[in-house]
């Protein structure tokens, strides 16, 4: 490609998921462009309100040797997302004898279950082998109904170092089965989102899931080393990647 040419729109199409270029068919879009977004809104909508499996999730997790916790939030239907959990859940973690855990891992809905279903069991196989063997892993809680700050209430009653929440993203119309995760340090209730770190749009598409293993990887020891998570660690690496005075440039 010669330095200053335009792209033609079939090379803006072929560089980008981005609705570009689409022509149209008098005043209004080609029928198969107009098809094509209502399949992609339809699937979007589709992955709101998709079934959590968590008894499946469950299964993945005992499979890489971890103790599955079955919780729900306080959210009266499918349709509703709590940041709390219910009295029920609650209880059940309270009751459980005081465990010292480094790294919690949460797995919640979100606002697509088709990503956690698709992709959450993968991302925690991938990750454990790849983790400081001191590291002391708790058992992974599947929370139907949860938002970012439930794993705040979670991480809290169990005493947690870490905890890294895996949720399904809000699903857009070029991708409906994006996973996000949000790793927090010391959470607790009333943590703020400035004390997080995020990996996001994590699909085949977007970031593989080796590749997000490797780097939730690398954040959590980075984390755990440091001792803080959002912008304090971001503040942390950026001082002690800049040169100081007498180093050279």
């Amino acid at each position: 490609m010669s330095e200053g040419r335009a792209l033609s729109w079939p090379e803006l199409r072929r560089a980008t998921p981005a609705r570009v270029g689409l022509g149209r068919s008098g005043t209004a879009l080609p029928t198969s462009a107009h098809l094509d977004f209502q399949l992609a809104h339809a699937r979007a909508r589709d992955a709101v309100y998709a079934a959590f499996d968590a008894e499946a999730i469950g299964t993945q997790v005992r499979e890489c040797g971890l103790e599955p916790l079955l919780l729900r939030s306080a959210a009266g239907d499918r349709a509703s997302y709590l940041r709390r959990l219910d009295a029920a859940s609650r209880e059940r973690l309270t009751a459980r004898p005081g465990v010292p855990v480094d790294v919690l891992f949460v797995i919640a809905d979100g606002l697509s279950a088709t990503a956690v279903n698709s992709h959450a069991g993968a991302l925690v196989r991938a990750t454990l082998p790849q983790l400081d063997p001191s590291l002391r892993i708790g058992p992974v809680a599947i929370v139907e109904g949860g938002r970012v700050a439930i794993a705040d209430e979670i991480g809290g009653i169990l005493g947690a170092g870490l905890a890294a929440l895996l949720l399904g993203e809000r699903p857009g119309l070029s991708a409906a089965n994006s996973l996000g995760i949000y790793l927090t340090w010391q959470p607790a209730p009333g943590t703020v989102d400035a004390s997080r770190n995020c990996l996001s749009n994590i699909h085949p598409a977007g970031l593989p899931i080796l590749s997000a293993a490797e780097r939730l990887a690398n954040l959590l020891h980075t984390a755990w080393r440091h001792r803080m998570t959002g912008v304090a660690l971001s503040r942390r690496l950026a001082a002690d990647a800049s040169p100081r005075i007498g180093q050279g440039s």
